[in-house]
């Protein structure tokens, strides 16, 4: 999968973060502090990595500031994009598995390498759940407005 990473700071376990999504054979692209010359400000670049789901560009993105709300905040202003902030491997799980969530958020304060690494081993071996009403509620969501 191609998923796109965005942190406002190299703070926390964003240093590590493109190399643990690599080590699980993903391709990654970067924004934020995390690229080169990317603005680091949160609400552009987390909302830059969740266009890019949006897009198509990227499968799936993770998104990261200190406390991981505005991450959040900014990943679900963006049409078509269900970011869920995940402080554990089990709440990752069910953000997969039944919110179909295609955008993880994390808090770089909270979030430590362990975690990180049961977060993302939870997240990509979840799959979305295809019991009915699971599907209704997520059908639902392209209707809020």
């Amino acid at each position: 999968m191609h998923i796109s990473l965005a942190s406002d700071s190299l703070d926390g376990i964003a240093p590590a973060l493109a190399a643990e999504v690599e080590r699980r054979g993903h391709t990654v692209t970067l924004y934020g502090a995390l690229a080169p010359d990317g603005r680091a400000d949160w609400a552009w670049c987390c909302s830059s990595a969740a266009r890019d789901v949006a897009e198509g560009r990227s499968d799936q993105a993770v998104v990261c500031c200190w406390t991981g709300t505005g991450a959040s905040i900014a990943a679900n202003k963006v049409a078509g994009v269900r970011a869920a902030l995940c402080a554990d491997a089990v709440t990752a799980a069910g953000a997969r598995k039944w919110n179909d969530a295609n955008v993880l958020a994390l808090s770089l304060r909270l979030t430590s390498q362990q975690v990180l690494t049961e977060i993302l081993d939870a997240w990509f071996a979840a799959a979305p759940s295809t019991e009915p009403e699971d599907a209704a509620n997520i059908a639902y969501l392209r209707e809020i407005r």
